[in-house]
C-alpha cells in the first residue's frame, strides 16, 4: 500500500486552516502536517479547551485529510539557543516574555512538553521539531575551540531535553528532530552524538529532511542507512548548489532565492536530491510512514509547486517487492 503523502502547513501559516485545509485537498495530498504556528494547531487551546482538537480534526475530515503528526519547530529551536532578538519574530508571545533569554528557555522547554500533551490530545504519535544549539556558533574552530565545549553542548542537551522527552514518554509521543543546520544534530555524526547524550532514549528520533542534507555533501541515503530504527517522520524537499566560482555553501550572507547564493532549495523534483534512492533505503528500512511535503522555493509559485509535488511524490513512490525478481526461475521451490 503507497504511503500517505501530505503537506507541512509551515509555510503556509499566513492562511487559516480552513482554507489551508481546503487547499491541501485540491492539491491532491492525502493529508496534512500542522504547524504549531498560525491557528493551524494551538497547544495552549488544545490543552485548555476540551473541544479544540475535535474541531481542528472536523475541518480536516470535511476534506478527506489525515493527520500524523504536528510540528514545532519553533518553540523547540528556543530551547538549545543563545537567545537574542531573532527569536521573536519566531516566538508566541507567551514564551517569548520579556525576552530574558533564561526566561525564553524555560517557557520554551515548558512549550514543549504542553506539546506532547496537546499531540496526545489530537490523537497523532509524532511531534516533528528542531532542538535548537548553544553550540552553533562554535562550528568553525576559531578562536579555537575546546572539546569541553562542544562536549558541554551536548550535555546542555540531555539536561533540557530528558525533562522534555519524560514528558513524550509518559504521553506515548515520539519527537523527531528534523537534522538541521543551526540545530544540534545536523549531519550524521551530529545526529550520533545526540543520540548517545540522550542515552538513545526511545522517545528521540529524525524527521528525515534530504535537502538538509545534499548541499552539505551528506548522501540521504547514508543517513537513513545510519539510523534505520529511527527515522520517525520525512518530509520531502529539494536542494541544488548551485556554486559558480563567486559563492560558496555558506552563502555570502544571501538569503534564499537570490541567484548569488551557493545553495537554494528547489521544489521537488527539480532539484540534486535523488528521491528513487531514497525511496528504494525506505523501503529496506520498512518506513511505513507519511511522505510529507515541506514545499520551499524561492523562484516558484507556491500553488503551483505544491500541486506539482503532490503529482511528483505520488509516482515516486512504490511497495518493496515481496520476492526476488528472477525467483521464478528457482525450480527448487515448490509449485
Amino acid at each position: 500500500m503507497a504511503r500517505p503523502v501530505t503537506l507541512f502547513t509551515g509555510q503556509w501559516a499566513d492562511l487559516p486552516l480552513e482554507t489551508m485545509a481546503r487547499k491541501t485537498a485540491e492539491f491532491g495530498y492525502n493529508g496534512i502536517e500542522l504547524a504549531c504556528w498560525g491557528d493551524h494547531f494551538e497547544v495552549e487551546k488544545a490543552n485548555k479547551d476540551a473541544s479544540y482538537c475535535r474541531k481542528q480534526r472536523d475541518i480536516l475530515e470535511r476534506n478527506d485529510l489525515q493527520v500524523f503528526a504536528i510540528s514545532a519547530h519553533l518553540v523547540g529551536q528556543a530551547v538549545l539557543d543563545n537567545i537574542d532578538e531573532r527569536h521573536k519574530l519566531i516566538l508566541p508571545p507567551h514564551v517569548w516574555g520579556d525576552g530574558d533569554p533564561k526566561g525564553v528557555n524555560k517557557r520554551a522547554i515548558e512549550e514543549m512538553k504542553a506539546t506532547a500533551r496537546a499531540a496526545q490530545k489530537l490523537g497523532v504519535s509524532t511531534v516533528n521539531g528542531f532542538t535548537g544549539s548553544s553550540i552553533w556558533h562554535l562550528l568553525y574552530s576559531f578562536p579555537p575551540v575546546s572539546n569541553q565545549m562542544i562536549d558541554d553542548g551536548y550535555a546542555l542537551l540531555a539536561e533540557r531535553w530528558n525533562p522534555i522527552l519524560d514528558v513524550f514518554a509518559e504521553c506515548g509521543i515520539k519527537f523527531a528532530l528534523e537534522v538541521h543546520p543551526t540545530e544540534i544534530a545536523f549531519d550524521i555524526y551530529s545526529a550520533q552524538r545526540a543520540l548517545e547524550a540522550l542515552g538513545h532514549r526511545e522517545e528521540f528520533g529524525f524527521n528525515f529532511d534530504p535537502s538538509h542534507l545534499i548541499w552539505q555533501g551528506i548522501d540521504p541515503v547514508e543517513f537513513i542507512r545510519a539510523f534505520p530504527d529511527r527515522i520517525y517522520h520525512v518530509h520531502i524537499k529539494d536542494a541544488i548548489t548551485t556554486l559558480n566560482g563567486r559563492s560558496g555553501i555558506l552563502s555570502s550572507h544571501i538569503n534564499f532565492g537570490d541567484p548569488r547564493r551557493g545553495w537554494d532549495f528547489r521544489s521537488p523534483g527539480r532539484g540534486a536530491v535523488n528521491f528513487e534512492e531514497i525511496i528504494r533505503a525506505l523501503n529496506q528500512i520498512n518506513y511505513q510512514g507519511p511522505l510529507s511535503v515541506e514545499w520551499e522555493d524561492s523562484g516558484m509559485d507556491r500553488e503551483h509547486g505544491a500541486r506539482e509535488a503532490a503529482e511528483f511524490v505520488k509516482k515516486l513512490d512504490f511497495a518493496p517487492s515481496g520476492r526476488a525478481f528472477d525467483a521464478a526461475f528457482d525450480k527448487t521451490k515448490d509449485k
